[in-house]
């Protein structure tokens, strides 16, 4: 319980009759200011560059407070807050004359704070600086510092790069504090959220804007608040968890001679993912996509009537959308002529070099350009017969560009991947197929959440580094889950190939590991598809797919439990150790994490290792395929290919052992 007390004109904020913020008649309250930020991108990487011309703080001259509202006066301006349930809500006025705000709140030195979004490279944010701004993760500013990648025999702990030199997909003005409570901001602006100070959290908004504050007495209750604040995902579909979603590209012939080889060796396909159903163009950076969101019949001759086969089959097909198009394409004709795309400041269509070529963008600002964007998703994609797809960027809009509605496009950068996630959202829902239908987005701000229907990790290398490689999407889903977004998942065998790097059978085999143990198993077959191992690759290859899509299939009650779970309560199907256990191992793990409350997954995240170091928490544990039973403590075991160590919880539901039963058996 929250509650107000006003004692000596100081307000002090306690719950379950503790205090845990003062409020000072004569103190500071917080620091607003006057700047103005200057952006530069390439390839959706930032360089960002504020001028400051105020810069001041606000003080406490009155505080009252009336049916449980309290309303401070300030030196400018004034602020109220109120509560609601375990919330803290604080709103702003007549602080017009500003677009800065610096917010102090109190800290320990022995917290620990996650979230933000997704982040790769850490988990807990505490000695960190973040900025909350969404851009591409596979930025020019790494590869420009020519950043060394960290692979087999440097501790996967040790970091030879800085985090604030990282860009994400995913940005969003919220935290989750290790002592129960979540701050989110409702901007839509950049922010730059500093936990380096002992003392306090200093959190920088680029604009003036209310925030909300929520507790709660377990790490469940308080991200459960957090999730019906922002909205939560749906149920996926059935279909989804009934094996592995291969990624195939190349042409109706080659997809189905892939999938009737896999089938005939017993592996368990649920869906084929053809990113390049709708084209394809060749680069210097690889196999890319033409984006032209029509059937390609000459790539895919006969694909209507292959996608009626493999559904017979119990089989979906998944294609592939963004919010570019190809300026080489009819649909960009049709779009440029009707005015439907984003401007430049001399009313020309703005194109946006992505990788080695440019694109425009629908402006989703304009009504009649989301109608006919969202009718070629309907008409081109649904009525065609796909069954998912991935829903690709977001991340591009450029600050200087000009939208339909007249809106400032630096406050509208950072919501561009959640319109583009309503968008999509949207067609489902008005073709009736919400339930039938899934779609994957890599891009997120606050309103993705209610918007999206899962979250894929981007596009990791192709290696073992920590920095963008197979580990990191480990603290991915991890900070997603504490950020309110419950459902994520990764391509097995990561996406980006550059240089020398090549994705190995090793690789793959140990990814697809992973994946057989979280809410989603997909592969992708990446930039550079020829030169690089695939799940058929060779007959191991092959058959340890047809295993872990197995495993997979004997995990669908559990996991569907899980989704079902998130879509009720918000609590996510990849959580940390914290959750559960008061340890500080728990609270900076950042490669292990809980699939549901009792089974614990410890992916081989190092090139050539036969070992892993396992930390477990204080409970009983089985290790799945051993059955020996260990507590809690630190371990190195075996971790042959094919056994992954993963370990599940004694006490847990009959139904899960006799699950897990099954599955050491395979």
């Amino acid at each position: 319980m929250i509650e107000f007390i006003l004692k000596d004109k100081d307000l002090k904020l306690m719950r379950n009759g503790r205090c845990v913020y003062t409020v000072y008649t004569g103190g500071p309250a917080l620091r607003v200011g006057y700047g103005k930020n200057s952006y530069s991108m390439t390839r959706g990487s930032f360089t960002i560059k504020e001028n400051t011309y105020v810069d001041k703080p606000l003080t406490v001259k009155k505080i009252t407070l009336n049916d449980g509202v309290v309303e401070i006066t300030l030196n400018e301006g004034r602020a109220v807050l109120t509560l609601s349930g375990e919330r803290v809500y604080a709103e702003f006025s007549g602080l017009d004359a500003y677009n800065r705000m610096i917010i102090n709140l109190p800290a320990s030195e022995d917290e620990h704070v996650y979230g933000t979004g997704e982040t790769f490279t850490e988990f807990d944010l505490r000695g960190q600086k973040v900025n909350v701004w969404v851009a591409e993760h596979q930025n020019a500013k790494m590869l420009s510092k020519k950043y060394l990648k960290i692979k087999l025999g440097i501790d996967i702990l040790s970091k030879k790069h800085k985090f604030s030199d990282y860009e994400t997909y995913y940005a969003q003005p919220t935290f989750l504090s290790s002592k129960k409570y979540y701050f989110h901001s409702q901007t839509t602006a950049r922010c730059e959220f500093d936990f380096t100070h002992p003392e306090f959290h200093s959190l920088k908004i680029d604009s003036i804007d209310n925030f909300t504050i929520g507790f709660g007495d377990t790490f469940e209750e308080t991200v459960s608040d957090l999730s019906a604040l922002l909205g939560r995902q749906p149920e996926l579909p059935d279909w989804v968890h009934d094996g592995v979603i291969l990624g195939i590209q190349g042409g109706t012939e080659i997809m189905m001679n892939k999938v009737k080889n896999c089938l005939e060796r017993g592996m368990n396909v649920t869906g084929v993912w053809i990113q390049d159903w709708e084209g394809r163009r060749i680069t210097a950076f690889g196999k890319q996509l033409m984006w032209n969101w029509e059937w390609d019949k000459e790539l895919y001759p006969g694909l209507d009537r292959a996608i009626e086969e493999l559904n017979a089959k119990n089989i979906k097909v998944l294609g592939y959308c963004n919010p570019f198009l190809a300026i080489e394409k009819p649909l960009y004709k049709e779009a440029s002529e009707k005015g439907y795309c984003v401007k430049d400041k001399d009313g020309k269509d703005y194109y946006v070099t992505i990788t080695t070529f440019p694109a425009a963008m629908v402006d989703f600002t304009n009504p009649e350009a989301w109608e006919w964007l969202k009718g070629i998703i309907k008409k081109n994609m649904i009525e065609f017969g796909l069954s998912g797809w991935m829903a690709d960027f977001g991340e591009y809009l450029p600050t200087d560009c000009v939208l339909y509605s007249g809106e400032d496009a630096e406050q509208v950068h950072n919501t561009w991947p959640a319109r583009w996630a309503q968008l999509n959202r949207e067609a489902i829902e008005e073709a009736g197929k919400l339930g039938e239908i899934m779609f994957f987005t890599r891009a997120g701000h606050t309103a993705t959440p209610k918007y999206s229907t899962m979250m894929w990790n981007g596009d990791n290398h192709v290696d073992f580094s920590i920095d963008n490689g197979m580990p990191s999407v480990i603290p991915a889903m991890l900070s997603l889950t504490c950020s309110g977004f419950g459902l994520s998942h990764s391509d097995i065998g990561g996406y980006t190939t550059f240089g020398k790097m090549r994705r190995s059978e090793e690789l793959y085999m140990r990814w697809c590991e992973m994946n057989a143990f979280s809410p989603l198993m997909r592969s992708h077959e990446g930039n550079n598809p020829d030169i690089n191992a695939q799940f058929d690759a060779s007959e191991e290859t092959l058959s340890h797919q047809t295993r872990m899509s197995k495993i997979h299939t004997l995990l669908k009650p559990y996991i569907q439990g899980l989704v079902k779970y998130n879509a009720e309560t918000g609590i996510g199907a990849v959580r940390p150790l914290f959750f559960y256990y008061d340890e500080e191992r728990a609270y900076k793990e950042s490669y292990e994490y809980l699939l549901g409350r009792d089974i614990l997954v410890a992916p081989v995240i190092k090139k050539g290792a036969a070992l892993r170091q396992v930390w477990l928490p204080d409970d009983e544990w089985v290790e799945l395929f051993t059955g020996r039973q260990l507590g809690g403590g630190l371990y190195v075991v075996e971790a042959p290919m094919g056994k992954i160590p993963v370990y599940y919880r004694k006490n847990a539901d009959p139904a899960l052992l006799e699950i897990m039963n099954k599955i050491k058996d395979i």
